[in-house]
C-alpha cells in the first residue's frame, strides 16, 4: 500500500508516515525531486541549497550557470515552481524562457505536476485558470509562462524565474536582439514583479553582455543583493563544489556518464563556445578570434626609427551608452608589420573626444586618419573639420565603407596578428588592447577591435593614403655590368 493510500482501512502508523513524508517534501526541494522520481546529483544538490538559502535570505536575485544538459531545466523550471507554490500557496510566480513554446511546455508540466500531486503538496489547482502557460491555484497563487520579448499586462508576480533568455548562438551574439532583450528583461520582466519580489536566473552563458553578464555587472557595483553560482563542465580553481581542478561534472552517477557527453562536445566544439556555454566564461583565456600569444610585445627602446604613422577611431555618437570612442595610432615599418604606438579611449561627448584626436594628430603627424562612412560620418566630420582648422592640426580624413559583419571587417588585421605581426607596448594600455581582442566577438566592447580593423582594412584595400607606408629597398639589377646600383641609373651611376 502506498504511503498516499486514502482508503478508510490506512492505519495510524501509515498515516503518520505520510504525514512526516508530506512535511520532508513541503520542507526540502531534494525531497521533491526524490517523490518525483529523480536522484539528485551533487551539483543539483547544490543548486536546490542554493534556491533554498536565497529564498530565506534577503537577497534580491539569484544567478545560477550550469552546462547545457545538466538537468538544470529540470530542477528550476519543472519541480521548483510547484514545490514553491506549496509553500507560499499565496504568491504568483512570473517564468520566462528563451520562446512561447519552451515557456507552454514547462507551465503544462508544472501544471501537470500539481494536479497530479495535489495532495502531497498540498494545492490544487483553481477550476477556472489551467490553460497550459497560464493558471491558479485555489489559495490564489499563479503561474505565467511567458517567451522573452513578449510584452506581459495585468499579472503580477512575487517571484520572477527566468531559464536562458537566448535560445541559439545568433541571437546571443547580436548586439541587437542583446539590447532588445535587456530592455525587456529590466522594462517587462522586472517591471511586473511586486515589491519585494525575488529574481532566480538560470542561464548558460553565451556573451560577456547576456542578460547574465549585465546582472553580474549590476552585482559588482553594488546595485542589486545578490549571490552567483557558476558551475563550470570542468572543475576549475576553487570550485563551488569541491572538485579538484579538471574534475568533470556529473560524475557521480555513472549509469548517466555525463561526462562522456562532455568529452565529446569539448572535443567538437570550438574554445570560444566550451569555455562560453560549458565553461561558463564567454571567452577563453587563450582567445580564439585572436589569439594571446599572436601579439609581440615590445619596450619604448624597440620600436624602429623608421615609421610611417597612421591613426584610426572608433566613434561613440552617443554619450554614456556602454560603447567607447578609441583613437589609436599606428606605425607601419618596412616589413609591413603594424606597430600600436599610441592612443585614448573614453566614454565622453564628441566635443572632447574630437579633441583629443587632433592632441594625437598633432603629436604624431600622421599620413592620414581613418574612420568609418555613412551616420558616424555625417555626424563627425563637420565638428571635426572646424575644429581642425581653428587649432590648425591638419590632416588627410579618411572614411572607409561601413561593412556590418565585425568578424568580417576585422579579418585583416587578424590575418596581420596570426603571422605575429603586430606589435602592441609593454605595460597597461598595452595588456587592455589584447585582453579586448581575445574576448572578440563575445566581449563586452569591441571598440579596439573596430579601430584595428579600420587599420587592417586600409592596408588590404592598398588605399591610396597608406602608398606612404616604407616598403623595405630592394637591390637594383646589375643589368650585366657585375654590380649593383646604389642610386641613379645605370647610366649615371
Amino acid at each position: 500500500m502506498s504511503f498516499l493510500d486514502s482508503s478508510a482501512e490506512m492505519t495510524k502508523a501509515q498515516a503518520a508516515r505520510e504525514l512526516l513524508q508530506r512535511r520532508a517534501i513541503r520542507r526540502s526541494l531534494t525531497e521533491y525531486a526524490r517523490y518525483k522520481g529523480f536522484n539528485p546529483a551533487r551539483h543539483h544538490r547544490h543548486i536546490i541549497a542554493e534556491i533554498e538559502s536565497f529564498l530565506e535570505s534577503d537577497d534580491e536575485i539569484l544567478l545560477l550557470a550550469a552546462p547545457p544538459g545538466s538537468a538544470k531545466s529540470t530542477y528550476l523550471s519543472q519541480l521548483f515552481p510547484p514545490w514553491y507554490l506549496a509553500r507560499y500557496p499565496g504568491n504568483s510566480i512570473l517564468a520566462a524562457t528563451h520562446s512561447v513554446e519552451f515557456a507552454e511546455r514547462w507551465g503544462r508540466r508544472c501544471r501537470n505536476d500539481v494536479a497530479a500531486d495535489g495532495r502531497v503538496l498540498g494545492i490544487e489547482l483553481a477550476g477556472d485558470s489551467q490553460a497550459a502557460a497560464r493558471w491558479a491555484l485555489s489559495t490564489g497563487g499563479e503561474y505565467y509562462g511567458v517567451g522573452a520579448g513578449v510584452g506581459i499586462s495585468g499579472f503580477r508576480a512575487d517571484l520572477g524565474l527566468g531559464d536562458d533568455f537566448f535560445g541559439s548562438r545568433e541571437d546571443a551574439f547580436s548586439e541587437t536582439v542583446r539590447r532588445k532583450r535587456w530592455d525587456w528583461y529590466l522594462d517587462d520582466f522586472s517591471s511586473r514583479l511586486r515589491p519585494g519580489a525575488k529574481r532566480i536566473l538560470m542561464n548558460t552563458r553565451w556573451h560577456d553582455e547576456d542578460v547574465a553578464g549585465r546582472v553580474m555587472e549590476q552585482l559588482a557595483k553594488g546595485q542589486l543583493r545578490g549571490r552567483i553560482v557558476s558551475l563550470a563542465a570542468e572543475a576549475k580553481a576553487n570550485d563551488p563544489l569541491g572538485r579538484e581542478v579538471g574534475q568533470w561534472l556529473w560524475d557521480d552517477q555513472p549509469e548517466y556518464d555525463y561526462p562522456a557527453f562532455l568529452r565529446a562536445r569539448k572535443r567538437e566544439t570550438s574554445p570560444m563556445m566550451w569555455a562560453a556555454l560549458y565553461q561558463q566564461d564567454p571567452a577563453p583565456d587563450e582567445g580564439e578570434f585572436f589569439k594571446r600569444d599572436w601579439f609581440q610585445r615590445y619596450k619604448p627602446d624597440e620600436k624602429p626609427q623608421r615609421l610611417s604613422v597612421f591613426g584610426t577611431s572608433d566613434y561613440a555618437v552617443s554619450e554614456g551608452k556602454g560603447d567607447f570612442t578609441v583613437h589609436r595610432v599606428w606605425g607601419i615599418d618596412e616589413r609591413g608589420h603594424i606597430w600600436l604606438l599610441a592612443g585614448w579611449r573614453g566614454q565622453t561627448t564628441s566635443d572632447v573626444w574630437i579633441e583629443r584626436l587632433l592632441d594625437l594628430v598633432h603629436a604624431h603627424r600622421p599620413f592620414a586618419w581613418f574612420g568609418e562612412s555613412g551616420v558616424i560620418q555625417k555626424s563627425v566630420e563637420p565638428y571635426l573639420l572646424r575644429r581642425s582648422q581653428e587649432r590648425r592640426v591638419y590632416c588627410r580624413w579618411e572614411w572607409l565603407p561601413s561593412i556590418t559583419d565585425k568578424s568580417a571587417r576585422a579579418r585583416g588585421f587578424q590575418a596581420r596578428a596570426a603571422m605575429k605581426m603586430v606589435h602592441v607596448p609593454e605595460g597597461q594600455e598595452g595588456d587592455g588592447f589584447i585582453e579586448e581582442l581575445i574576448r572578440f566577438p563575445a566581449g563586452k566592447h569591441d571598440d579596439e577591435v573596430d579601430t584595428a580593423s579600420l587599420m587592417g582594412r586600409a592596408l588590404d584595400e592598398a588605399h591610396p593614403a597608406t602608398k606612404a607606408a616604407p616598403t623595405e629597398k630592394q637591390a637594383r639589377p646589375d643589368y650585366g655590368f657585375g654590380r649593383r646600383s646604389t642610386g641613379g641609373d645605370w647610366m649615371t651611376s
